[in-house]
């Protein structure tokens, strides 16, 4: 099973591969493929339940698919994201919030959107013994002051992600996600850092790579412009779904094939 000294260690040395999973049959094949690290993302707002953004994720919804992400795997990593407002407004909330992730939940690690104010709370959450991975660039519960725009495209602000990716390091955190930031900047702060980073629209020079698993295989009905879809699940998906009807209304299903037949039963 992959462990966070696991991923620490390939920095610098094997690329890391992430992707996103919010149920158990998606985490299995997610895991057999062989990634390093499922991320059961606050996403799953967007991707499965239908919000215009992650901002009204639950804990109770995050505590629920990560476990079902959890049966699903034996040998991934599975870290999971701290909603909106799950962290910040109380310490004692927001360390309850995080350990619950872990010990109710079964994730191995949390993600936390980083800002100035997760420092310390970083660095008291890995004091506890619940891993941090760190998030920085485009932070999406931050959309109402951001907006979904690419970050770190001003010399101040690109000081301040270096700043504050150093910060979390010496803070405890395990790992960094680079969000939609210039390449330039994520090399820079993946050279200067010694844990590693994951990019997702940050260029080709980050310890490693996450996508929202439905942008990689191709479900997504459209993708943003940093994903890559690799797959053709989308149009698999509609014909299936299509042949299924078409077959249920001709007649065709279910066939005999798909019956069974009580000999003994008399039924005149």
């Amino acid at each position: 099973m992959t462990t966070v000294r696991d991923l620490r260690a390939m920095a610098g040395e094997d690329p890391i591969t992430m992707l996103t999973a919010y149920d158990a049959t998606t985490a299995e094949l997610v895991e057999e493929s062989g990634v390093d690290v499922i991320l059961v993302g606050d996403s799953l707002g967007n991707v499965v339940l239908g919000h215009d953004s992650t901002l009204p994720v639950t804990m109770e919804e995050m505590a629920s698919h990560t476990a079902a992400v959890v049966r699903g795997t034996d040998d991934a990593l599975v870290v999971t994201d701290l909603p909106f407002l799950s962290i910040g407004a109380d310490r004692g909330d927001s360390i309850e919030n995080a350990g619950r992730l872990l010990k109710e939940a079964g994730a191995n690690a949390v993600k936390l959107e980083s800002g100035p104010h997760t420092v310390e709370l970083t660095e008291r959450l890995t004091d506890l013994g619940i891993p941090v991975m760190a998030h920085l660039g485009l932070t999406p519960q931050h959309v109402n002051r951001l907006g979904y725009t690419r970050q770190g495209t001003s010399q101040d602000a690109a000081e301040e992600i270096r700043d504050l990716a150093v910060a979390h390091e010496d803070a405890g955190a395990f790992a960094l996600v680079l969000e939609h930031v210039p390449a330039n900047l994520a090399a820079a702060v993946t050279d200067e850092l010694d844990i590693p980073t994951i990019g997702i629209g940050a260029g080709p020079d980050c310890d490693g790579q996450v996508l929202v698993v439905d942008d990689a295989v191709g479900l997504s009905e459209s993708t943003p412009p940093f994903a890559e879809a690799f797959g053709e699940v989308r149009s698999a998906y509609t014909d299936a779904l299509d042949d299924y009807v078409a077959a249920v209304e001709d007649g065709q299903f279910p066939s005999g094939e798909h019956s069974h037949v009580a000999e003994d039963l008399d039924l005149d």
